[in-house]
């Protein structure tokens, strides 16, 4: 399985349009050793021609062109994109459909809540469905399993978090957010950009992959409050913060097997400099900070 990450920040990328933190005020001056980074965003293929993406990021029609692999390569309009997997309704999640709205077939997986918000009660994705076929929705249930293609097949696991703010109607909890577990030729990645808690069944999923792309948004509990009035702690954002007592570097502490990666980084997290020391901490318990263009194969 080739995996590609082709945005590995939070919510705004970094350095976010409206922010003068000192991460985003210093990248800009040319002061920070780091790299700019944008919204989050993962394409996984089997076989290295079909593609299919994990979430739609709302910076995803510039990661495309910054993707040579993700290029139309024969006639007048086509790609190699062959599905998106949404897991959530976020909207960093799935506002990249709608620059995959030019005709070009693609199936589209969710859960049925997250198809009945998009298509129910959102008339914008109506883009989605001009003509026949276009946009093809397959749903999936939480804690099940099904075949994204020959090669690839994907849990989805329940995450404990709520609905955007937008949803105004009620859907079952267990389908707002899922992880996903993707294993082709018995080698699993585990893609969890957004943890509010890490469960037993986590663990279990995480102890038994090969990647682990894990939640990295925030640094500490705090880290939003130091900088932004009014602003919520990483947990009541449903964001296990990576230090601190019974942070994600804690908790997984005795994980070995996975290859960790943290991802979903948030603009205002210091691991995004690489001299600080958060950033060396990070490093020093075998984890990797993702960035724009990492790959790998599993």
């Amino acid at each position: 399985m080739w995996v590609r990450v082709l945005g590995a920040a939070a919510g705004g990328g970094f350095p976010q349009w409206n922010c003068h933190c000192a991460n985003c005020r210093r990248l800009r001056s040319g002061t920070l050793r780091g790299k700019a980074r944008s919204q989050a965003q993962v394409a996984i293929s089997s076989d290295g021609a079909a593609w299919h993406l994990l979430s739609a990021s709302p910076d995803l029609r510039l990661q495309i062109e910054n993707s040579r692999f993700l290029w139309p390569s024969e006639g007048v309009r086509q790609s190699p994109i062959r599905s998106v997997v949404l897991t959530s309704a976020e909207i960093d999640s799935i506002t990249g459909l709608l620059s995959l709205r030019e005709f070009s077939p693609f199936t589209i997986f969710s859960t049925q809540a997250v198809q009945d918000i998009l298509l129910g009660e959102n008339n914008v994705f109506d883009v989605l469905q001009r003509v026949p076929n276009q946009a093809v929705w397959r749903t999936f249930r939480a804690d099940d399993s099904f075949e994204l293609a020959p090669d690839l097949t994907v849990d989805a696991i329940s995450l404990p978090a709520g609905y955007p703010v937008f949803v105004r109607n009620n859907h079952p909890a267990e389908e707002a957010v899922v992880g996903l577990a993707i294993e082709s030729r018995n080698r699993r990645l585990v893609f969890l950009p957004g943890v509010g808690e890490i469960t037993k069944n986590l663990l279990e999923w995480m102890e038994t992959s090969d990647v682990l792309l894990f939640d990295g948004t925030f640094w500490s509990d705090d880290e939003l409050i130091r900088v932004q009035q009014g602003a919520k702690t990483a947990r009541k954002m449903n964001h296990v913060p990576i230090s601190g007592v019974c942070g994600s570097l804690e908790i997984l502490s005795s994980l070995r097997r996975p290859r960790r990666i943290f991802m979903h980084i948030n603009n205002t997290n210091p691991i995004l400099d690489e001299d600080s020391p958060e950033h060396q901490a990070v490093a020093d318990a075998g984890w990797e900070v993702a960035y724009d263009g990492m790959e790998f194969e599993i």
